[in-house]
């Protein structure tokens, strides 16, 4: 088993998680087993709790954890699929350690950071390694390095690599290196001070990778390779990518990262076969076709909250030829401007999850909008509920419809909280979370989509549509789809007499690939392709 070690340095999204990845993808195309993990400083238990705007999307994984967005990039990038393991957080580290201290596992000693701590974390890479097995383990140390938080775990990293020995640990640091527009000129002091500030807690990295929006010039290279103590050879180009993200690791292969990691770790290795990946990406640079998709949010200015569904989109887009251009609609200006005037001229229309009452109206008219004009409609997650609302309100003729997460006292709660959820206290991984197995109905597009009447997918609500009102909506013409193997809740709804109207309790996005889409973001796409081609 061999470790690499990813941390960052001079400042936040440098790309840590990219670059980590884009390595990942480069050594799998190797043939090697390659197992990710991501350690987050930050004291919270997981993300599961915090606020989009301050830390994006939660990613679930199969077995219900709540993770760090990277570890999204994890998944899509290569064949691996992640538990709870693969993401540790200062909070679950010292949580751990106070419950071994109550229960007298430290036999009265003083628990204190070192060893006690650093030995939670150097136990959770051995578990990993030990669970999951592999050729190579790459951990991404969250934070910028100088963070007093992520001490304790680059003092663990220090500490593991004496215990495996030389030769079986690789430690990459990603720093920034800038370009003064005045001086005109990239300058290094940012990196040298990176790397000073790693070489104080006692790691020496030995591949750097430079985050750049210029080409570095052999006497930078060298600059760097003289204050860094690696070889220029070792000092790695990272620039802004122009076109996608998945061009990231075609250029770290031009920059020879994966030879040089497999020489420094003495992997024998076949060259890695670029051939798909290469194909992946030429269809997003030079597509065939162009939509525009609506999606319609109330964290819409913020990149990272619908992370996996944009890159869901661009996966079903590269398999379709088709370049997918995203249109970010605030829901609350719908609520103030209407519907027409942000969704008009549009091929396709998708509500993502969410919580809170905060922009409903303005995907409630959205979702009429799509539903009456013809547009092509995916809602995932709320936006299945909100699809569910609309069509009560509008088709149903239960004008006061509505969730009872929005209006508690709604005389109709077409969506209400599930059963087991009613008595839940702690809102930290206490939801339906995880892959649960659905049934299809034969027949239904959701069926035709997946060519399969079994499915798993990841969830992550509490509200499920009222059993109560599922008669009403069939007879009015809303086929419910999909339905729990367990509990029979309802999974998936479409309406049979529109182009394209499907939406999803579930969470699709997080089950697709660059080279393998997810079937109903394809089929979303297909169909905004044709109502693009027939408008």
């Amino acid at each position: 088993m061999k470790y690499i070690f990813v941390t960052g340095g001079v400042v936040s999204s440098l790309g840590k998680g990219l670059a980590a990845s884009s390595l990942a993808t480069l050594l799998e195309l190797r043939g090697l087993k390659v197992i990710m993990q991501k350690f987050d400083p930050y004291l919270n238990i997981d993300p599961g709790t915090m606020n989009p705007y301050e830390h994006g999307e939660v990613y679930v994984l199969d077995d219900g954890a709540e993770t760090d967005l990277d570890l999204g990039h994890y998944e899509r990038f290569t064949h691996t699929n992640l538990s709870r393991l693969n993401n540790l957080t200062s909070g679950q580290v010292y949580q751990s350690v106070l419950e071994k201290e109550r229960a007298g596992k430290y036999q009265g000693r003083t628990v204190q950071v070192i060893p006690h701590v650093t030995n939670e974390i150097k136990d959770r890479i051995r578990q990993v390694a030990e669970t999951m097995g592999g050729d190579v383990i790459i951990t991404e140390i969250g934070g910028t390095v100088g963070d007093i938080e992520g001490l304790p775990f680059l003092e663990a990293i220090r500490q593991f690599a004496l215990e495996v020995g030389p030769g079986n640990v690789l430690f990459v640091h990603a720093t920034l290196v800038p370009y003064i527009k005045a001086a005109q000129e990239l300058k290094t002091k940012p990196t040298q001070q990176s790397i000073a500030k790693l070489r104080e807690i006692g790691i020496l990295p030995q591949v750097i990778l430079a985050r750049t929006e210029r080409p570095l010039d052999q006497d930078v290279r060298e600059k760097i390779s003289l204050f860094g103590n690696v070889p220029p050879t070792q000092v790695v180009e990272v620039r802004d990518v122009k076109h996608s993200i998945y061009e990231v690791p075609l250029k770290l292969h031009e920059e020879h990262l994966d030879d040089t990691v497999c020489r420094l770790l003495s992997l024998e290795t076949k060259a890695p076969d670029l051939s798909r990946w290469k194909r992946f990406v030429q269809c997003i640079i030079r597509p065939a076709h162009h939509v525009r998709i609506a999606v319609v949010g109330k964290y819409i200015e913020l990149q990272d909250a619908y992370k996996s569904i944009y890159e869901s989109l661009t996966h079903a887009g590269a398999f379709r030829e088709t370049k997918v251009e995203i249109v970010r609609v605030d829901a609350e200006a719908i609520e103030a401007d209407g519907a027409a005037q942000h969704l008009s001229g549009l091929h396709g229309i998708l509500i993502p999850g969410g919580f809170g009452d905060r922009g409903t109206e303005g995907k409630i008219a959205a979702t009429r909008f799509a539903r009456e004009q013809g547009i092509p409609f995916f809602g995932i997650c709320l936006g299945m509920q909100i699809a569910v609302i609309e069509f009560a309100r509008h088709v149903c003729g239960l004008a006061e419809a509505t969730s009872t997460e929005f209006d508690p006292t709604t005389p109709h709660p077409v969506i209400s909280m599930m059963e087991e959820q009613k008595q839940v206290q702690q809102l930290g991984g206490t939801m339906r979370l995880g892959s649960w197995v659905s049934l299809l109905n034969e027949g239904s597009l959701a069926c035709k989509l997946y060519g399969s009447t079994t499915i798993h997918e990841r969830h992550r609500h509490r509200y499920e549509v009222n059993d109560a009102y599922k008669a009403s909506l069939e007879a009015k013409g809303m086929r419910i789809s999909a339905v729990s193997q367990k509990g029979g809740l309802a999974e998936m709804i479409e309406i049979p007499d529109h182009p394209f109207f499907v939406a999803c309790q579930f969470h699709p996005e997080f089950n697709s690939k660059p080279n393998d889409p997810h079937p109903i973001f394809a089929g979303f796409i297909a169909a905004s392709l044709a109502h693009q081609g027939a408008a």
